[in-house]
């Protein structure tokens, strides 16, 4: 029996966004009932034998929080913080994100409970095989597509595929996304996140008259999503003038050299220390006066006890679930334009669609193509959301659940109940 959490919980604090949006809808009470229980909830044991000869049993999650639209799809992380309310939650996030982008697929999610700053790389193998085998009747082309998220990267996602392909008997490239382009993977998906966030930061500053090339923004977090946002919006004329990581950050009102940041970055693996300007953490980072706030590192970074020192006229949430509920409430009502998560960082699995789609075809774009499709996929998405928001008078995070509702529970009806 699954056991509603309270508002204090991550999946609580998405409940509070999704009851906010199925009320406007008028929902029907079944409907609400379905949309706010997780299909199904993986938990499993992982031995592992350690470089020391000992044996470490990690835990591991799978949630696939509705396959209504498609395959669940969603990324597996490796984190010591990783709860099964978590990755409930992300799931769930995972299910609106994908109905907002208007791709035909499901939410899902996965993490493990580890440390991989302390695992070598014999041993990040072990566990990914390991991890993959406990779950591999769950997973598949058409089942459950995973992908990469924190902590997790190209290299094992095709240790995921080739587990999966070991057990079934032939090469199966579709059963993950985000996998080395030599394996199957689509140009351009790296960069993906990066870059829808960077196209619905430039399509707020239209509808709100700024101008980009302007803009100061300041980045929290300099991993995939932050450091591509942050590049592409440098090139397009933007001031990035902070960027921060958990290890601390830099701020320079004149501008940072983005591109020199990232070979730092390369070179010493953190931003920390960058010569290009002067210490400054996160709560500093948050606080700023810059046009553009960009969240791009974990959940509830924003929160009611800081979302008061906010200025940025515009909040783009890289990151999945950066703000708090009662966080947003504020900034809102301060007159923050806040673009959310599930629209946001949509970018992602929107070109990890395009990869399963080629990988299926067997055929090919040029990264040309797949960055105009997915151009063309978060302005459609952008508008859709935008034009809901104006339409039932709301902000911009109800108006994506309104749209990702509305379309998730449309084809639940029509699908009808099985019996």
């Amino acid at each position: 029996m699954w056991d509603m959490p309270d508002s204090g919980s991550i999946f609580g604090a998405m409940l509070q966004e999704f009851d906010e949006a199925a009320r406007i809808l008028n929902l029907e009470p079944g409907i609400w009932r379905i949309l706010t229980h997780p299909k199904r909830q993986i938990t499993v044991s992982c031995p592992v034998q350690m470089d020391n000869g000992e044996i470490e049993v990690f835990t591991g999650y799978r949630v696939q929080y509705n396959i209504t639209l498609g395959p669940a799809k969603g990324g597996i992380r490796y984190h010591p913080d990783v709860t099964l309310d978590e990755v409930t939650a992300l799931a769930a996030w995972m299910t609106w994100k994908c109905a907002v982008a208007h791709i035909p697929f499901g939410g899902g999610k996965g993490g493990v409970v580890c440390d991989p700053t302390r695992m070598s790389r014999r041993e990040l193998e072990a566990l990914t095989r390991r991890y993959v085998a406990e779950i591999i009747d769950a997973i598949g082309p058409e089942k459950d597509v995973p992908a990469p998220d924190v902590n997790t990267n190209d290299q094992i996602m095709a240790w995921v595929m080739d587990t999966y392909s070991m057990h079934v008997g032939h090469t199966s490239t579709a059963v993950v996304t985000g996998k080395p382009v030599e394996l199957g993977g689509s140009l351009g998906r790296r960069e993906a996140t990066g870059r829808g966030v960077m196209i619905v930061t430039r399509e707020a500053a239209k509808h709100l008259g700024l101008d980009l090339k302007s803009a100061t923004i300041a980045v929290q977090g300099f991993g995939n999503v932050g450091s591509v946002s942050a590049d592409l919006l440098a090139r397009a004329g933007a001031r990035i003038v902070a960027v921060s990581s958990s290890k601390g950050g830099v701020y320079n009102a004149k501008g940072l050299d983005i591109a020199e940041m990232l070979d730092y970055a390369r070179e010493h693996k953190t931003i920390d220390h960058f010569p290009g300007g002067e210490s400054i953490d996160n709560e500093q980072l948050l606080a700023l006066d810059a046009d553009v706030l960009i969240p791009a590192a974990l959940e509830n970074q924003i929160t009611a006890d800081n979302a008061g020192t906010i200025r940025a006229k515009i909040v783009t949430e890289g990151a999945n679930g950066p703000t708090t509920p009662d966080a947003h409430k504020m900034l809102h009502g301060r007159g923050i334009f806040v673009i959310p998560d599930i629209l946001a960082n949509s970018g992602g699995v929107t070109v990890s669609y395009f990869e399963w789609v080629q990988d299926r075809y067997g055929y090919f774009w040029e990264e040309e193509e797949v960055n105009a499709r997915l151009e063309k996929k978060m302005r459609e998405a952008f508008d859709d959301v935008l034009q809901t928001s104006l339409k039932y008078k709301v902000d911009l995070r109800t108006a994506a659940y309104i749209v990702a509702i509305s379309r998730v529970g449309t084809v639940t009806k029509m699908r009808g109940m099985y019996a």
